[in-house]
């Protein structure tokens, strides 16, 4: 199926593990230039340095809560491929402390890199991709924007206000021809899970440890998901195919959503 994606441009933050790493590798693999970014430059250039596939990858080093950083950041890769189709703001992490155990400081640096981080891109890159005739955003999120936990307070609610977000600037950015979309996550097996797992000191395998972490949050399929069947939805919602879906989010999270 041709997704319609040769010859665009994409930004991707957080691109050098995980989702964003996997999602780079779609886009190539699809024929599009992305722009990856992510704070460590060395590691990135790793990682996207060899991706097989027709399109093109421009490495850029970047800190999303840093508006002048990203400014520079969407300037570069504007200067390298001339404009902008899509933008896939990936860069975050999850908190795991209840939230009498989080700081002041702890609070805004949550709240800071899940919206700051994606409005300092999607205003950046605004302009170009008004002049793009496939302008297409999308936010990656979780599914503790509608369905917190307890042991994930602060992560939780910069999560529902990402999302929030996504929906006003979806209503706000349609006039201009672009459409903004997130993709919620739940439990992906990712580098962060995996340090998680060897800081348990568990005598399971990490197999065993993440089917017991998924039995206990209620995820139907009974595992964790791959960075892959991540970066499909995100890809699909970039194509032109999906030229009428703004404002939406595509739940991946094995069917661990109990919200109606």
């Amino acid at each position: 199926m041709d997704l319609q994606l040769n010859g665009r441009v994409v930004l991707v933050t957080g691109a050098s593990s995980g989702v964003g790493l996997a999602t780079t590798r779609m886009l190539v693999g699809e024929g599009a230039s992305v722009v990856a970014s992510a704070r460590d430059l060395e590691r990135l250039q790793s990682a996207v340095g060899a991706l097989p596939g027709p399109g093109k990858v421009h490495a850029v080093a970047c800190d999303v809560v840093d508006r002048v950083s990203v400014e520079a950041m969407v300037a570069e890769g504007v200067e390298v491929f001339g404009g902008v189709d899509g933008v896939v703001c990936n860069a975050g992490r999850s908190l795991m402390a209840p939230i009498t155990d989080t700081t002041d400081e702890q609070i805004r640096e949550e709240l800071d890199l899940k919206v700051f981080g994606a409005w300092n891109v999607i205003r950046a890159a605004r302009p170009h991709l008004a002049g793009s005739d496939a302008a297409s955003v999308v936010n990656v999120n979780a599914i503790l924007a509608k369905q917190p936990e307890a042991r994930l307070a602060i992560t939780s609610a910069a999560r529902a206000a990402l999302l929030n977000l996504t929906r006003t600037l979806s209503a706000e950015l349609g006039p201009e021809g672009i459409r903004v979309n997130s993709v919620a996550l739940g439990l992906v097996d990712t580098g962060q899970w995996r340090r998680r797992y060897d800081a348990s000191g568990t005598s399971q395998s990490y197999e065993e440890w993440s089917a017991e972490i998924a039995a206990d949050r209620g995820i139907a399929l009974g595992r964790f998901g791959r960075a892959e069947e991540v970066a499909f939805p995100i890809v699909s919602l970039l194509s032109p195919l999906s030229s009428y879906c703004t404002g939406a989010t595509i739940d991946v999270g094995g069917g661990v959503s109990r919200y109606l």
